[in-house]
């Protein structure tokens, strides 16, 4: 489960109507979140309810602004109806004080130029660096220092995950709680690639696939041993 802000969901459960648990509906959120669009039945399934259960949240959250839908042709019969967050969902995600995190990233850039904000940038990168190859000592497999990073990202709240690929892996980060302060300083992200790769060990590549910033539903990275 992702840390969706207690408040928040505790405000949005409430409204949840009796006869059906109000839990179902964090985790059809945190489900969206993770996987994009999906059906009812396949909500359903994942969440051991009926797909007529899984419907009834699925209608209170659209009618509150948090989802949207889409009908899809799927072969023969009716369409299928695909269910995904809206951008109104986004304040029920950790945001890592965002608007406080863009105003310091201006004040800075305003103060010291360029110059200093590339400055603070580094700083930031290499702390990252310090932290995460401290974790991540008893992890000595590529997969296993993967896995570790994911877990690490997931406690900043990333909703990240990490996943097998052939013999690559997929380091996965559904939610970026930073995503704000990246747009105002792009430096950010190009520091976290290479923090990546400096932790992940000379021996692998890490490439960028999806980029929330190029307005992908999430960040991936494809690690993969270099030839």
């Amino acid at each position: 489960m992702s840390k969706i802000s207690k408040q928040q969901i505790e405000k949005t459960d409430a409204k949840a109507g009796s006869g059906h648990s109000a839990a179902t509906r964090p985790a059809i959120l945190d489900l969206l979140k993770r996987e994009g669009e999906l059906s009812a039945p396949a909500l359903g399934e994942r969440l051991g309810v009926t797909a007529m259960a899984a419907r009834l949240h699925l209608f209170e959250l659209e009618e509150e602004g948090l989802l949207s839908s889409r009908s899809e042709a799927r072969g023969r019969g009716r369409p299928t109806k695909l269910w995904a967050l809206t951008d109104e969902a986004s304040r029920l995600f950790p945001d890592a004080h965002q608007s406080l995190a863009v105003e310091m990233i201006k004040s800075v850039e305003q103060l010291f130029g360029a110059e200093g904000l590339a400055k603070v940038v580094k700083k930031h990168g290499d702390m990252q660096r310090k932290t995460y190859r401290e974790k991540m000592k008893a992890a000595k497999t590529p997969g296993e220092r993967v896995k570790k990073l994911a877990v690490l990202r997931s406690d900043e709240g990333y909703m990240a995950e990490a996943k097998r690929d052939g013999r690559d892996w997929l380091l996965i980060e559904n939610h970026c709680p930073i995503c704000s302060a990246a747009k105002s300083c792009t430096g950010l992200c190009a520091g976290e690639l290479k923090v990546f790769a400096d932790v992940l060990g000379p021996e692998l590549s890490v490439q960028r696939e999806d980029h929330i910033l190029q307005g992908a539903r999430r960040c991936s990275y494809r690690v993969s041993p270099r030839k």
